[in-house]
């Protein structure tokens, strides 16, 4: 009897220590969705196929959540931008995660792109925390949002923290941003995590930095374009604690789960635009992680039932605003398509447009400010608006061709993406270091001038100096009135039809 009395503390113990070693946690994660609500042709895979969209997106979530305890859902950032997005300040999204029950999400650039005002607003309607522990209210030190939350499932507590890199903050409309500071995430992270260490199991870091990814949804299948994830491995390297880091901003789809070799802190980020869901399972002894496996779980559309809430949502805002945007404006002959690190047929589209319709000597627009590409065919206004999705106005600059020099270089850099430009012709040499890779300049079929004032039209977002376009804030502007979108709706309106792709080689690289 006194052996059996002996022997039962054991096996309760025995049985908790077996329970502690089995408990799971699975982290789903998104990033750089801007507003692909529905599901994108894969056309550099045989046949087409279509991936992502939200409301297949959805079920394939619901379906691991009936199978799996401990199931987390996590955003990093940009859900906004397109047609919706733009004509819903917003709201559209926001409403689309609340049905998604995400359980917390991150602030990117582009939740900044209808104003910081407006996403305070947005950020308040949902009932999932909104996290930016490292933006503040202008010369305060009044945090613009949550730092940081703890979330409970299934007896598994998580510290979550969202954070913003200084990257990232450069891209964001500049007037959008006034009243906000953004400050190094790194020491903010490193006093949040020593805050939140005792009180929960894991720490996640839901982080948007990192250099801007390519503005491309074949992204995956073009590893020239494809950024580093060096700036989360520099963060989790300076910052011990973390268990994992979901990345966003740099559109870098990690397959498999990249684990910093110093602190052992799991990195992972997908490709955006909703056609991969990032699947991380962990399994914990206590607070320690003894496995994890994970990947990018491609959403193949035709797979999928789409979720009925999230269809139904959607569907009631494209009824809302179908008058708004399924407006024809003009034919397109042909497709105008992106292309983020060289010329392309949708920037050379543009860059003419603006500068026909300013009567410039030269027409800029920055690689990344083109979101969607123009369908051959009919074009609509909603078509427009996922191509030329921001709140940017048409200005003319006057600068010295010395001027237009720098900001080419910029461009030649690819640090932003490649300068889309009208009314000139460069050649450059990607094998010179930045700075020194423009190899010659022709403006209006002569060489260029650098002491010579030029009539340069382009958009107000590269005015202001965004994506680095800094020689722009040295020059005298004008502002020419009306959004891009709305320029280009007008020069088709105008042609009715534009028979040709817009002339190429403009941009020269060297052989």
């Amino acid at each position: 009897m006194k052996k059996a009395i002996s022997v039962l503390p054991l096996i309760i113990l025995l049985s908790v220590a077996v329970f502690a070693q089995t408990r799971n946690v699975t982290i789903l994660y998104t990033n750089d969705f801007h507003s692909a609500f529905d599901p994108i042709p894969a056309y550099w895979l045989e046949g087409s196929p279509k991936l992502g969209g939200a409301a297949h997106l959805t079920t394939y979530i619901n379906q691991i959540r009936a199978r799996e305890k401990g199931v987390f859902l996590f955003d990093t950032g940009d859900m906004f931008t397109g047609q919706l997005s733009f004509l819903t300040n917003g709201e559209a999204l926001m409403e689309m995660m609340m049905t998604m029950k995400y359980d917390a999400m991150a602030i990117g650039n582009h939740e900044f792109d209808y104003g910081a005002d407006n996403f305070e607003r947005q950020m308040n309607r949902v009932p999932f925390p909104v996290l930016g522990a490292n933006i503040f209210y202008k010369g305060t030190k009044n945090r613009y949002s949550r730092p940081y939350t703890i979330i409970e499932k299934d007896g598994v507590r998580l510290g979550v923290i969202g954070i913003i890199g200084i990257d990232a903050r450069s891209v964001a409309l500049p007037s959008g941003i006034t009243n906000l500071d953004f400050e190094d995430p790194i020491p903010i992270v490193r006093e949040l995590v020593k805050e939140l260490k005792p009180a929960v199991d894991l720490i996640v870091v839901l982080a948007h930095q990192g250099k801007t990814g390519p503005m491309q949804t074949d992204a995956e299948n073009r590893p020239e374009v494809q950024r580093d994830f060096d700036e989360d491995i520099r963060l989790t390297t300076e910052v011990e604690g973390i268990d994992v880091f979901v990345g966003g901003h740099a559109h870098r789809g990690i397959e498999k789960p990249y684990v910093n070799p110093k602190t052992g802190t799991l990195i992972v980020q997908t490709y955006g635009y909703g056609t991969r869901l990032g699947y991380l399972n962990l399994k914990l002894d206590g607070k320690k992680i003894v496995s994890s496996s994970g990947e990018l779980l491609k959403v193949w559309s035709d797979k999928f039932t789409p979720d009925a809430e999230i269809a139904r949502k959607l569907e009631y805002y494209k009824n809302l605003l179908k008058p708004k945007i399924g407006i024809v404006q003009g034919t397109l002959k042909n497709r105008l398509v992106r292309d983020y690190n060289r010329e392309s047929s949708l920037g050379n589209f543009v860059a003419d447009v603006l500068r026909e319709a300013t009567n410039a000597d030269v027409g800029m627009t920055n690689a990344g400010g083109l979101r969607a590409d123009l369908p051959a065919g009919k074009v609509t206004n909603g078509d427009v608006y996922d191509a030329l999705p921001f709140v940017n106005s048409l200005v003319v600059c006057e600068m010295t061709g010395k001027q237009i020099k720098e900001v080419l270089e910029q461009g030649f850099s690819l640090e932003r993406g490649m300068i889309q430009v009208s009314g000139l012709t460069a050649k450059y040499d990607l094998s010179k270091p930045i700075g020194q890779r423009l190899v010659s300049l022709e403006i209006g079929g002569k060489t260029a001038d650098d002491a010579k004032v030029y009539r340069v039209a382009t958009n107000s977002f590269i005015a202001q100096g965004g994506d680095l376009y800094q020689t722009f804030l040295a020059t005298k502007q004008t502002d020419a009135g009306g959004l891009l979108s709305e320029v280009v709706m007008k020069y088709l309106q105008e042609k009715k039809v534009v028979e040709s792709l817009p002339k190429a080689g403009r941009l020269i690289p060297a052989k």
